[in-house]
């Protein structure tokens, strides 16, 4: 027996091959992000699952856990960009008013409750600031006035 000859150019198995390559080499592109997403994800709804439980432990209301996943993913968001950053700070401090707009507004002594929080959330998300915040919140005039 003798096998048939080769009828086909070179050129056109050449592009045969390239092309089964670059088909291959996208699904295992999309594969790898698929399970990287999966993973963090997963991750995601863990870290929220503990922040809900923290909230309620700690009497506040709890959020959706599709929108604490959202807003907090795996990293704590904006919540844990930079914490102890001078901007954060002063935005902090901005929120911390009487609600009053240019010269009237006045910082005020709010609720010891207001700033839990957001402590539970850098707690969970970014443990690594938790002490320069706590020290932070601990130096701020807080008393109990929403009873």
């Amino acid at each position: 027996m003798s096998t048939a000859a080769e009828n086909q150019p070179k050129r056109e198995r050449t592009w045969i091959y390239i092309t089964a390559c670059v088909v291959l080499g996208v699904l295992l592109l999309v594969g790898l992000l698929t399970f990287s997403s999966h993973r963090q994800t997963n991750e995601a709804n863990q870290k929220a699952d503990k922040l809900i439980a923290a909230l309620s432990a700690a009497g506040a209301r709890t959020p959706d856990k599709d929108q604490i996943v959202r807003v907090l993913g795996t990293d704590g968001g904006a919540t844990c960009e930079n914490p102890n950053d001078a901007l954060s700070r002063a935005v902090l401090f901005t929120q911390l008013t009487n609600g009053s707009a240019g010269p009237g507004a006045r910082p005020v002594i709010v609720d010891s409750r207001v700033l839990k929080g957001q402590l539970l959330i850098i707690q969970i998300y970014c443990p690594n600031e938790l002490n320069d915040f706590k020290k932070f919140v601990e130096d701020l005039k807080t008393d109990d006035v929403a009873s």
